[in-house]
């Protein structure tokens, strides 16, 4: 609903469950592809999505987000969920109370390399998709929270597909889960879309995002100190 795909949710909760921390990562990236693809392609209908804005977001993240991947069976991953916790509370607080005017504008495209890049290699460690990663800096410099949502819910599948694939590379994947959550995922990636086109304003959704953000962080500091 708020674009930032359902995988940095998932992925904790697969691994409580049971699950291989690379099999949770797997599954959660490719329940991204799925939910944010019906999103996207909901948007893309309806000409909402502005597609200067969203191609260079797509085309960092794709070179970035399989690095990103492979990287991750070197890297501690504690060291790096540290800093995720951080950065999504500081994320958070400037949703919740920054009152800073735009910074850029669609015409230049160099900070949506940076960010689709460096949200890219993040999320690919993790297995998160990065749409918790990049809404928060896109709305921070300027960018309508709506018009943010619609770009990185069209960015998502191509990362998490990237990502997805060089996962399963090196994970034994189960084939009948993935199948029963991806449905389940298709179907909730249509609802949220027409949640937020129809009854949320670009405040609520920025608000949402902020709180569920938090709730996350919570969740992975719980689970990073127990």
């Amino acid at each position: 609903m708020g674009g930032v795909g359902s995988a940095i949710a998932l992925v904790p909760c697969f691994s409580m469950v049971g699950l291989s921390i690379d099999l949770a990562k797997s599954l959660g990236l490719f329940v991204n592809t799925a939910s944010t693809a019906t999103a996207s392609m909901i948007g893309f209908r309806r000409g909402l999505l502005e597609m200067r804005f969203a191609l260079p977001l797509v085309i960092s993240v794709l070179i970035t987000t399989p690095v990103g991947a492979w990287m991750s069976q070197y890297v501690a991953r504690d060291m790096i969920e540290g800093l995720l916790i951080a950065f999504l509370v500081m994320a958070a607080m400037l949703l919740l109370f920054s009152k800073r005017a735009a910074l850029v504008a669609y015409r230049r495209t160099w900070p949506l390399y940076l960010i689709g890049g460096g949200v890219g290699v993040l999320s690919g460690m993790l297995g998160v998709g990065g749409g918790a990663l990049m809404m928060p800096a896109l709305i921070v410099l300027g960018y309508d929270a709506k018009q943010a949502a619609r770009a990185i819910s069209f960015v998502i599948p191509f990362s998490s597909a990237g990502a997805f694939l060089t996962y399963l590379s090196f994970t034994e994947m189960n084939w009948r889960l993935l199948t029963v959550v991806s449905v389940a995922a298709i179907i909730g990636g249509y609802l949220g879309e027409k949640i937020m086109h129809h009854r949320l304003s670009a405040t609520h959704i920025k608000k949402f995002i902020a709180v569920f953000l938090l709730l996350i962080a919570t969740k992975m500091l719980w689970q990073l100190v127990t």
